[in-house]
């Protein structure tokens, strides 16, 4: 079993993690190190990351190459069943194509595979049947080629979804955020952008290419290196703008101050206190000089209505929700403060198709609303569908940003990875 969130040991090694509970023993019943190595290593080259330092705490790796380290103890089991829940939620899509070779080599030697995952492009590419399961009862199955993602979609959600992806009309407003040439301490390198009212800017671009490392710096989480954000001043409602560079002071306390908030992109360890209530979580960052419980959990049961989170109780600890549910409650926290600028973090990572649907209505009404919105998605078709302009990020640098109408999936990846290709023509409803 490969677990959405990761179920590694942070402070052990790459290779003690990959054969935990499985350690070779010479006949002293001593660890067999020199074992222990080769099958690790094997495991990690059968999925191309061979390169991956064995010796190197888990914890030290990257969430993608941790998750690599998960498949690959699954890979070293020698396992029959083979069940895997999300494995390619924090995968580039060099390390998917790897991950699918792996499966279909394994299926293909007569292991079953139980794949689990809200990409239906996924889904359809890597399954030969499929079953849809909704609040814990199966609603429908078939054979994956004789479906259209449009008829699983309708059993995930319950309803027919027409488009998924709602698109109000947005009239951009007054800017509310300006960035010059900002650098962050490792990145960005170098990024402009102007967010402006009623508008959702998309930032696209690989992993590692600096687009989280983005948001922590205007939210105030990573200090600015060079250059400076220009964010206007909530308090007074007028043009007047607060200035962020190397040498003024900037915290995430700050930026609630001046109505910005941000979704973290992990949940698990920054974004949620799992062990905390739904109450907790929603309110802690506006709390009312007179703490009234009572008052707390009306406020916390409202937003949670709003956003059809599903709960017992706003009493519960969050960490018993579904990751959708405490997303939505994640999202919930900034519309309970009021901000006025969302920074959004893969914030439909991980979640079900219903929950995503969700969360654009909620997006699409901010924007409609004259909030302004500057969302990081790695899911392309996601970016194309919610946003007014999309800027890409490559090696650290951002790119200008441009209305979605003027681009698509290709030119996207094209300016990603930096090519200097022509791209082809575009077919009709590619930019949608």
């Amino acid at each position: 079993m490969i677990y959405q969130e990761l179920s590694l040991t942070p402070h052990m090694s790459v290779m003690e993690n990959i054969l935990l509970g499985m350690e070779p023993a010479n006949r002293a019943g001593v660890i067999d190190y020199k074992t222990m190595r080769s099958k690790a290593s094997e495991a990690l080259t059968q999925l191309g990351h061979g390169d991956i330092n064995l010796n190197a705490p888990a914890g030290s790796l990257s969430v993608a190459q941790q998750q690599l380290v998960e498949i690959g103890r699954a890979v070293a089991v020698g396992c029959r069943v083979l069940v895997l829940d999300e494995p390619t939620s924090s995968l580039t899509a060099k390390d998917i194509r790897r991950l699918f070779a792996l499966i279909n080599r394994l299926r293909d030697q007569g292991h079953a595979i139980i794949y689990i995952s809200h990409f239906l492009e996924e889904v359809k590419e890597i399954s030969d049947r499929f079953t849809v399961l909704r609040d814990g009862s199966s609603v429908g199955s078939g054979n994956t080629a004789d479906a259209s993602p449009s008829k699983i979609i309708s059993m995930m959600v319950g309803r027919s979804v027409e488009n998924l992806y709602p698109r109000s009309e947005h009239t951009p407003g007054d800017v509310v955020l300006e960035m010059k040439e900002l650098g962050g301490p490792s990145k960005p390198e170098f990024a402009s952008l102007t967010l402006h009212k009623g508008e959702v800017v998309g930032i696209a671009g690989l992993i590692g290419a600096g687009r989280t490392e983005l948001l922590r710096a205007i939210f105030g989480l990573d200090k600015v290196r060079r250059g400076q954000i220009k964010i206007l001043d909530a308090s007074t409602g007028a043009q007047s703008f607060q200035e962020v560079s190397r040498s003024t002071n900037h915290s995430p306390s700050d930026s609630w101050n001046k109505k910005i908030g941000m979704v973290s992109e992990d949940r698990k360890t920054e974004g949620l206190a799992l062990n905390l209530s739904i109450t907790d979580n929603l309110t802690l960052s506006k709390l009312p000089a007179f703490l009234s419980p009572k008052a707390l959990d009306q406020e916390a049961t409202s937003w949670s209505k709003k956003l059809f989170v599903k709960c017992r109780t706003v009493r519960q600890p969050i960490g018993d929700l579904s990751g959708g549910n405490q997303q939505k409650v994640a999202i919930a926290r900034l519309l309970y403060h009021d901000a006025d600028v969302f920074l959004l973090d893969e914030p439909t990572r991980g979640i079900d198709v219903g929950s995503k649907a969700q969360i654009y209505n909620v997006i699409d009404e901010l924007a409609a609303q004259k909030k302004a919105v500057l969302v990081v998605s790695s899911y392309l078709p996601e970016l194309l569908g919610i946003c007014d302009r999309i800027a890409v990020m490559s090696r650290g640098v951002l790119g200008p940003a441009r209305p979605v109408s003027e681009t698509n999936e290709h030119k996207i990846m094209q300016e990603a990875i930096g090519a200097d290709i022509e791209s082809p023509a575009a077919a009709p409803g590619d930019s949608k």
